[in-house]
């Protein structure tokens, strides 16, 4: 069974089970309810409450419950509440990853980050450079042309962020080594 994290993680995967526990010294269950609130402005929401493991609260929330979350991004607050009495806690950003167990291997999914896709299609508009992909418009801007010097520099800049995230992603899996540099000076 893997470790228990004592805050809310940055992302969880839709179909797993999710499990973290809240330590609130001055809000100990059973007198105090934790309870979580998800929100997106595209998505719907959904709520978590959480349940009592000695003084800390224990959120556990099931697969089965998790495979119906949409993924996304979404805000959360949490809030601890007794009688008429409700505190917030927390609050902050969690992102859902898609359930890969969904649906059938043959369903198209693209899991690719918003930096990824952004990469992949400027290498694509470089390699092509044909006018489907030179031109279109979004409301009332027309955009014909970017310079190729224009459109190296922004692979640049999304190649880096793509790197930057196959690195959280390599610590985030306990690499320990993932892969930076170390300098020393004389």
């Amino acid at each position: 069974m893997p470790s228990i994290s004592e805050t809310e993680p940055d992302s969880l995967r839709a179909g797993d089970t999710w499990r973290w526990t809240k330590s609130l010294a001055d809000y100990p269950p059973p007198d105090w309810t934790l309870k979580y609130q998800f929100r997106s402005p595209s998505l719907p929401g959904f709520e978590i409450i959480a349940g009592a493991s000695g003084t800390d609260h224990r959120i556990d929330v099931p697969a089965a419950t998790t495979a119906q979350y949409a993924a996304g991004r979404y805000g959360y607050v949490a809030w601890v509440s007794s009688g008429a009495e409700a505190y917030t806690v927390a609050y902050g950003e969690m992102r859902v990853d898609a359930n890969l167990r969904a649906g059938t291997t043959f369903a198209v999914l693209d899991t690719r980050t918003h930096a990824r896709r952004t990469l992949d299609a400027l290498e694509a508009w470089i390699e092509r450079r044909d006018a489907t992909v030179a031109e279109y418009t979004i409301g009332d801007k027309q955009m014909r042309y970017i310079s190729i010097s224009d459109l190296l520099k922004l692979r640049q800049i999304y190649g880096a962020e793509v790197e930057a995230e196959k690195l959280a992603a390599k610590v985030a899996a306990g690499s320990k080594f993932a892969g930076g540099r170390i300098q020393f000076r004389t």
